[in-house]
């Protein structure tokens, strides 16, 4: 085997789970409660799901049903998943995480039904919606992965995001230059993590106390400089707009997916690239053997030769460039303005995104997708269905989340040297 390599989980296994039989029974609980909640006692009134957008060159009709009969029918589906999973168990195998995947998605359907019922549910709307409000929660996730894959724990997401966004909006506003504003937000998380860096690599501070003090830093800077500059003159140092949505030829034009994944900012564009890549160099790359032997076994690497405090202090440092570029896509890839503390803890749920993620570039992205989703599925649940509690729909995929970690992730392993400073002997 390839020693700049290592033996990861697939993006179709789980091959670091241990063969067990709580992913069945959590399947099944699941399965119990979609039939019975969205199912026999669930809303029967007809729902359409619209696949394509209006004036799409290839539109679909849209699929019409009663909720009811979709929540059924779907908890049959995930009852008859389950008892796959158990026998899959049963012969000392573990479940795919492609089937958890489509178990997942059969159940958000039903729970689209029965939200939409008697309305329509677009589908390529909220798909679009929940990836771009996902990218900051990607970038922030990103940060997170390269920083503790190198042993720093990064509590400064938040700060990072946060900069990100006021730099963004006020040099896009003061050049007219939007792309500028990109690079400047990418610089400003880069100098917050740089600060990090210095405290955790070189003067061995206590790294959550660091992170935690540089959110609280750049909190109230920024709630400083906006209340006493940005409100005062907003029109010429807090309007920049938001970048242009590019759209591939042909490719855009696919129904559901095409505007979805072809139709974009370049903030959304960027974290396709970005994502693979990191995964790649992390896990395909001497370069990224290198960063991880020096998370696990600092004493180790520095006895064949890599610089640890060197790599610890640049792959941090490079961390905050991938939230600073977070940040500016809340300003000018979604939002338009800067807003006092509109990051509204995003930082942290990227950490805990990279939790959940298991510190693996592409798991961590699907989880960020699940709180993006969780966002819009609150906007439009409110629209569509205002008797229905937008509390109860904000706590779903917190609930998912912890019954995932429970169920399907199990334990996780952070990487060994993860916090703990190192001292060259």
């Amino acid at each position: 085997m390839n020693n700049n390599t290592e033996v990861t989980p697939g993006l179709f296994s789980l091959a670091e789970a241990k063969v067990s039989w709580k992913a069945p029974a959590v399947m099944a609980g699941f399965s119990l409660v979609v039939a019975f909640a969205f199912g026999i006692f669930g809303r029967a009134e007809p729902v359409a799901y619209r696949l394509t957008r209006d004036g799409a060159p290839f539109s679909l009709p849209p699929f019409v049903a009663e909720s009811n009969l979709i929540g059924l029918a779907a908890g049959i589906l995930m009852a008859a998943m389950s008892i796959t999973a158990a026998l899959w168990v049963n012969r000392r195998k573990p479940v795919p995480l492609w089937w958890l995947v489509i178990f997942g998605a059969v159940a958000v359907l039903a729970l689209l039904g029965w939200v939409g019922a008697g309305d329509t549910v677009p589908v390529a709307f909220l798909l679009g919606n929940a990836l771009v409000l996902a990218i900051p929660i990607i970038f922030g996730g990103l940060s997170g992965v390269m920083s503790e894959r190198v042993g720093v724990v990064n509590i400064a997401i938040e700060g990072q995001l946060l900069a990100g966004a006021f730099v963004g909006a006020v040099v896009g506003t003061m050049t007219g230059n939007l792309y500028v504003a990109l690079v400047a937000a990418m610089v400003s998380g880069a100098l917050v993590s740089m600060v990090l860096a210095v405290f955790a690599v070189r003067f061995l501070a206590d790294q959550i106390i660091v992170g935690v003090v540089l959110n609280v830093l750049v909190i109230g800077i920024t709630n400083f400089l906006f209340s006493q500059w940005l409100t005062r003159d907003a029109a010429s140092t807090n309007a920049p707009g938001t970048l242009p949505i590019y759209s591939i030829p042909l490719l855009s034009d696919i129904p559901i997916v095409g505007p979805v994944l072809f139709e974009n900012r370049m903030t959304v564009f960027a974290a396709f690239i970005a994502v693979p890549v990191l995964w790649w160099v992390l896990f395909r790359s001497k370069r990224g053997l290198r960063a991880r032997s020096v998370g696990e076994y600092p004493l180790a690497a520095d006895t064949v030769g890599i610089n640890v405090q060197r790599t610890r202090f640049w792959w941090v440092t490079l961390g905050g460039l991938m939230a600073g570029l977070g940040g500016a896509a809340i300003t000018i890839g979604n939002v338009g303005a800067f807003g006092k503390e509109m990051t509204g803890g995003q930082g942290f749920i990227a950490l805990a995104v990279v939790i959940l993620g298991r510190w693996h570039p592409l798991y961590m992205s699907a989880a960020a997708l699940l709180f993006g989703f969780s966002i819009i599925l609150r906007v439009w649940a409110n629209q569509v269905s205002p008797g229905i509690p937008t509390d109860f729909i904000l706590m779903v995929p917190y609930l998912v989340t912890i019954i995932a970690v429970v169920g399907f992730v199990g334990r996780v392993r952070a990487p060994a040297a993860d916090g703990q400073p190192y001292v060259k002997e």
